[in-house]
């Protein structure tokens, strides 16, 4: 499944192709699916294909094709401090994206039937955690995964705010699904060959909304029968923060309103200083000549810190040669022309210096032993 958009040459770039085709129709969204680097969850002899709208397989391994993640993250209308339950959640890479919006204070689960893919999962996750800057510029809540079957949770089990099932999920089954969720709560879901949200309105009652049509492979059934005894999958805990890591929240969450907007929005260093820029320098490419404003969200508690940035224009690889002469006689006639090519030359250029992790750098600077320093940078790598 997959397809519906270009390939792009990064991430970013494949973003950039999701937007235009309004598969991603939020700030909050777009900010999540550019803080995580496709190309991080898939294994390194297969990263050439990570860019493209193509779902991804080897072995138990999977991931869905980006138009339907991007669909699947708009219909969640997720928001901070709420709880959400992955069932089928695979390398991590849904639910990673999910913790950036849900911040500290949220719930984030996921139950997935292959052990080996959970240890895959955590050893992304904790990749991401040590070594990428988007860890940084969200409060992010941390996903927990268990070993599973989704379908044998037992009838009994905790209720959630949102809920997404990667798997196909045959009409039998739906009322099992819609009961795993809260009155207000939001379930996205293929069911019957359809990208289904179904939202529950009342104890009994429920909104249906058809989204696109998708082909998954189908939910895995419980073994029955003969010598195989089915048993109820535990859902992780509900655990509640301690003071020492309520502590640290804050501490960062302060120092983040402190440090206010980044070097590269206040110069408008373009689409790469997004909250959530993975990499260091911006490629830049002649493409299509706009202005785009982005929403950069810290995330602490039930508040949304926003600061706005600009960025620099980026020219069209397709410009004929009539449209560059189109330009250069109104350079001729708009003397302002010229000042204004230099302006976005230079924010072109100015790319090119590595980014620059502000909270790291306040955290090292102060008057702290060093232990202590490390913790409130969660022993992060750089």
């Amino acid at each position: 499944m997959g397809g519906a958009v270009s390939a792009g040459e990064d991430n970013d770039d494949l973003i950039d192709n999701l937007k235009e085709a309004h598969y991603i129709r939020t700030d909050l969204v777009e900010q999540a699916f550019r803080a995580i680097d496709r190309a991080d969850y898939y294994l390194d002899e297969f990263r050439d294909n990570a860019y493209k709208d193509l779902a991804w397989r080897h072995g138990n391994i999977h991931l869905s094709a980006p138009c339907i993640y991007s669909e699947v993250m708009e219909a969640l209308d997720l928001q901070p401090g709420l709880s959400f339950l992955n069932l089928g959640s695979g390398t991590g890479y849904l639910s990673t994206m999910v913790g950036l919006i849900l911040g500290p204070f949220g719930v984030n689960h996921g139950v997935e039937l292959h052990a080996d893919v959970i240890e895959y999962a955590y050893q992304k996750l904790d990749f991401f955690i040590r070594t990428s800057d988007s860890f940084d510029k969200f409060e992010f809540c941390e996903p927990s995964f268990v070993v599973g079957n989704c379908l044998e949770m037992g009838l009994d089990c905790r209720q959630y705010d949102r809920v997404y099932c990667g798997a196909g999920v045959q009409r039998e089954h739906e009322s099992y699904m819609r009961n795993l969720l809260k009155v207000g709560g939001i379930l996205v879901l293929p069911l019957e060959e359809k990208l289904t949200k179904i939202t529950r309105t009342g104890h009994n009652t429920w909104e249906t909304k058809k989204i696109i049509a998708v082909s998954f492979a189908p939910l895995v059934l419980p073994k029955s029968g003969g010598n195989c005894k089915s048993k109820s999958v535990p859902l992780p805990t509900f655990e509640v923060r301690t003071l020492q890591d309520l502590a640290r929240i804050c501490i960062r969450h302060t120092l983040k309103k402190t440090l206010g907007p980044d070097p590269e929005r206040r110069a408008g260093g373009g689409r790469r200083a997004l909250a959530g820029a993975s990499r260091n320098g911006p490629r830049f490419k002649r493409r299509r000549l706009h202005r785009r404003r982005v929403d950069s969200v810290l995330l602490a508690s039930k508040h949304a810190f926003v600061s706005r940035m600009v960025s620099g224009p980026i020219n069209d690889n397709n410009c004929d040669g009539a449209e560059e002469d189109q330009a250069d006689q109104a350079a001729v006639s708009d003397p302002a022309h010229n000042d204004i090519e230099e302006e976005e030359t230079g924010s072109r250029d100015f790319g090119s210096k590595p980014a620059v992790n502000q909270l790291r750098e306040k955290i090292l600077s102060l008057p702290l032993p060093e232990p202590l320093k490390m913790y409130l940078l969660y022993y992060r790598e750089k």
